[in-house]
């Protein structure tokens, strides 16, 4: 179906040509397009429209869960907080819960930007020693590089 649809194709290319660090990036970035757009529903009261963009929020926060590597110290931590953001993500669907789906949304959004700073740190040290930092690779080891 890809080879039909030129611009289906290119975007199938660009998820399979990323590093396992852009790639928990684009889910950062994509959960929290969902949370806008949960948001904006539940501003004009549509239902049906916040709870199909809060499950794919919460979906891609499982996924982060699921591939969060256990063995690196951090982890824990981060599943907690995983954790504490998927029920925010819960309360704001069954609560219709605005302030709930905001905590996640500030919370989801420092793991973003924190993320996209770990993937600079790492461009900048393999340009320049060519390697990954030990920094980057810590990180990347804890969002579960193995994506």
């Amino acid at each position: 179906m890809a080879a039909n649809n030129p611009y289906a194709a290119y975007k199938q290319t660009s998820i399979e040509t990323k590093s396992p660090g852009e790639l928990t990036l684009m889910l950062y970035d994509g959960c929290l397009k969902f949370i806008r757009r949960a948001d904006a529903a539940m501003e004009a009261g549509s239902t049906e429209d916040r709870h199909t963009n809060l499950v794919k929020a919460q979906n891609i926060i499982r996924e982060l869960m699921v591939t969060l590597d256990q063995s690196v110290n951090v982890s824990q931590g981060m599943m907690q907080l995983y954790d504490f953001i998927l029920a925010k993500l819960i309360d704001a669907n069954t609560k219709n819960d605005r302030e709930a789906l905001a905590e996640a949304a500030g919370f989801v959004t420092d793991f973003r930007d924190t993320w996209k700073e770990v993937i600079q740190m790492d461009r900048r040290a393999r340009h320049g020693s060519g390697g990954i930092s030990k920094a980057a690779g810590s990180a990347y080891a804890a969002a579960g590089a193995k994506r």
